[in-house]
């Protein structure tokens, strides 16, 4: 299992992040990628085969974590970003035939100046997914870019029959593609006490979203979480990578200003 983790203080919170990955118990080859850094906090899980959808997918972290640098000050950026990545796969595959047809997921969550503020932006290409766990509280803030979730939107098929249906893992969006694909984004003001998941479908694929929930709450430590997810996932089969990355947010020290507002304050330690 790999770790990856970092403590960010900031000016009124205390973010805390980090990430594990694990190959599972099927596949020969991890093809996920992760960043939990002071920023940027992102899961990306490849498709292609043959160690080529490790390289997708290490292109669009590398990517991604070059906002670690050069901060976006609008959710666009994010956006633009993730066209960068695309451009940089297509790219790739240009220059190395034998890496034609991959492509990978993008998800997570990094921080934007929103007219002054520092907000969260939640951005996803594919069916990897960012949850927000709030007041004993999680949900989905990601939509999955497949094939059965069109069929759910649709009422077609009821979500209690996404697990086993034949269409499951057919995605309808990632990167890799010509025309690109055109990523979510979704702006949320920071709040004290909570908590994201980011993950592969290797998670949400073997754990419903209550045992995540209940597995997050129960590990309030990110490199615990993370660490107890990934090896729960496993245990329940471990059919696919499995990679998390969990950003837990809690209320600072020092609000002296007397601001009531959510403030994330992030910066490098």
């Amino acid at each position: 299992m790999t770790r990856a983790g970092r403590v960010l203080r900031g000016s009124s919170l205390l973010v805390r992040a980090a990430g594990a990955t694990h190959v599972g118990r099927v596949r020969e080859h991890n093809e996920d990628s992760l960043v939990a850094g002071a920023r940027v906090f992102a899961v990306a899980d490849g498709m292609g085969g043959h160690a080529a959808g490790e390289v997708a997918s290490r292109i669009a972290v590398e990517v991604l974590t070059e906002l670690e640098d050069h901060p976006a000050s609008r959710p666009d950026d994010v956006a633009e970003a993730l066209r960068e990545a695309n451009r940089r796969i297509l790219r790739a595959q240009a220059d190395h035939p034998e890496l034609r047809g991959m492509g990978t997921t993008a998800t997570g969550v990094t921080v934007v100046d929103a007219g002054g503020r520092e907000h969260w932006v939640v951005f996803n290409v594919g069916d990897s997914r960012v949850y927000r766990v709030a007041e004993n509280r999680m949900h989905q803030v990601t939509r999955d870019h497949s094939e059965v979730r069109e069929l759910v939107d649709a009422g077609l098929l009821e979500p209690s029959e996404v697990s086993s249906h034949p269409l499951r893992h057919v995605i309808t969006r990632s990167l890799g593609t010509d025309p690109g694909p055109e990523p979510d984004v979704w702006v949320l003001a920071p709040t004290p006490g909570e908590t994201f998941v980011v993950c592969s479908d290797g998670l949400s694929g073997e754990l419903d979203d209550r045992d995540i929930m209940l597995l997050t709450r129960e590990n309030p430590d990110p490199q615990r979480a993370a660490d107890a997810l990934v090896a729960a996932a496993v245990r329940a089969g471990g059919h696919d990578n499995v990679s998390v990355v969990v950003v837990a947010v809690a209320a600072g020290d020092d609000d002296a200003d007397g601001d009531t507002q959510p403030r994330a304050g992030l910066a490098r330690p």
